[in-house]
């Protein structure tokens, strides 16, 4: 439930429940997110520069305005969710109820599907605070330039600018390996030989296909790409920590990760990834 404060005609304030800045944007979903004061955090997204601030259960929006809020952003927070009743929903075993109950603030953002693809590219064996300085350098590199309130900032890179870089071209972003597999990501997406533009629509297996077809996306970054950049919600990323959470919670075995995300889609069906999100802040932030 959202309730409307004050609003102008670039910025707005609501109050809502189930949203906490930190746990949102520091729970490994994104990237581009930055804190830039108390409680604040900066982000470029779909070209603009927003800047949230939290204030306990009072949020202000910097650089949109309530319109673009309504047809856009509220979705992209997954703002006209209600939290409270998913998680009393997959909250079937105390287990799972002690994770949500950690992570209750974080909201699954719906990213764009291209940075979302690049971005987890990037993250395959790397840690976060790499993974944000390669896509840093990435869109210094190869973005357009905007200033807001005397800050430059950078747009991630289309996949048609990427698509005519080679490996040399990246070698200042220092991804190593993975260069070659952006510029794959970029020629098939910009070439139309994978139809990312249409992965919201299709089903989850159809989409796991479709980003299968990409060099250096295997089953775990198709199923982050389709979690938080297609709203597919029944699906179950399964990293090192997934693999470990899952296993000591619930299995108690060492279980392969085709046992793992059956027994995710068994007990959590289409609200796996949200419980997936728990169990990945829970299991990382307790250091399990």
């Amino acid at each position: 439930m959202i309730e409307y404060l004050e609003e102008d005609k670039s910025s707005l304030t609501i109050r809502t429940e189930n949203f906490d800045l930190k746990q949102t944007f520091e729970c490994g979903q994104c990237f581009r997110w930055v804190k830039s004061g108390e409680n604040r955090y900066t982000g470029v997204v779909e070209g603009k520069v927003i800047r949230v601030r939290q204030d306990g259960s009072i949020f202000t929006f910097e650089g949109i305005n309530k319109q673009e809020f309504d047809n856009q952003w509220i979705h992209y927070f997954d703002l006209d969710r209600d939290y409270a009743s998913l998680i009393s929903q997959i909250s079937i075993d105390p287990l799972l109820k002690e994770a949500a109950e950690f992570g209750k603030g974080i909201r699954l953002l719906l990213q764009n599907e291209w940075e979302t693809t690049v971005s987890f590219i990037i993250s395959s064996n790397n840690n976060i605070p790499r993974i944000k300085k390669i896509i840093s350098s990435l869109c210094i590199q190869f973005g357009d330039r905007i200033e807001s309130n005397g800050e430059t900032y950078y747009t991630f890179p289309a996949p048609e600018k990427l698509a005519t870089a080679d490996c040399k071209d990246m070698d200042e972003i220092r991804c190593g390996y993975r260069s070659a597999y952006i510029i794959d990501a970029a020629g098939k997406v910009s070439g139309g030989e994978v139809r990312l533009s249409e992965i919201r629509k299709m089903g989850y297996e159809e989409g796991r296909n479709e980003l299968l077809k990409i060099k250096g996306v295997g089953p775990k970054v198709a199923d982050c790409i389709l979690l938080y950049g297609a709203g597919k919600y029944e699906s179950y990323p399964v990293d090192v920590w997934v693999k470990k959470v899952t296993e000591q919670l619930f299995l108690k075995k060492d279980s392969t990760m085709k046992e793992i995300k059956e027994f995710a889609s068994s007990k959590w069906s289409d609200a796996a990834g949200f419980a997936q999100q728990y169990l990945f802040y829970y299991a990382r932030e307790k250091g399990l």
